[in-house]
């Protein structure tokens, strides 16, 4: 069945889209992708063989998410999804400790994006949260990522407690996809309670690196904009 869906999904490659794809997600030396391939498979399409292939078992989904091929992997992570939120508690404690031990495969920012609110942060919506201080002090990119992406699960759930702490400890990282990711959440949080994130931000703005910041106030009113800005 896994060789079938591996060709199911290589006939939706596109090789212009893959050369597009492998310079949008950064694979040359020295960048955060490199040595990740890609067929040139739309997300939508991704979804359509996983769709069809949901019931592959963990034990095939894992020498799917470690194949070198970028949609190979997000459609791991796609059936995973969907098991996940199939499954009763047991098995999603199964699921969840699947994704954690394999985490360093959710390699790209996409593959976390799509995954880890869905799986651990709504596992950990009414749970002890320390994996995800865990994760944030990776030294694995991925990891921090998912650590903080995780949290938009308990921002939808108007909980944002997590959301604030981790940001704070990710306020000095280096990375530019962090940067995105804090501000992403950042500005979710504040579409559910715009107070919190004022609160944030008239503490945090002047460490904030300036894409955070951006990525936070994007829908605020414009005289808020500008403020926080001028710094």
């Amino acid at each position: 069945m896994l060789n079938t869906l591996k060709k199911e999904l290589a006939r939706f490659g596109n090789p212009k889209k893959a050369k597009i794809l492998s310079g949008f997600f950064k694979t040359g030396k020295g960048q955060y992708g490199h040595g990740d391939a890609f067929l040139g498979v739309k997300v939508p399409e991704t979804r359509i063989v996983a769709k069809k292939f949901n019931s592959l078992n963990l034990k095939d989904l894992k020498k799917l998410l470690y194949s070198k091929i970028h949609e190979e992997r997000l459609c791991a992570l796609l059936i995973l999804v969907d098991k996940y939120k199939k499954s009763d508690s047991k098995n999603k404690k199964i699921i969840v400790d699947f994704y954690l031990n394999n985490a360093k495969k959710v390699n790209n920012w996409d593959l976390v994006d799509l995954s880890a609110d869905m799986i651990l942060g709504n596992y950990l919506i009414d749970k002890n949260k320390s994996i995800l201080y865990k994760l944030v002090k990776s030294q694995n990119l991925w990891e921090k990522r998912i650590s903080i992406i995780s949290t938009f699960a308990f921002i939808r759930n108007n909980k944002f407690d997590d959301t604030i702490k981790i940001s704070e400890i990710l306020l000095n990282d280096k990375h530019d996809l962090i940067h995105k990711a804090v501000g992403w959440m950042l500005r979710e949080m504040g579409k559910k309670d715009e107070k919190e994130l004022i609160k944030f931000l008239d503490k945090n703005y002047r460490k904030m690196p300036r894409t955070m910041l951006r990525y936070a106030i994007e829908r605020l009113g414009e005289k808020r904009k500008k403020f926080y800005l001028r710094r």
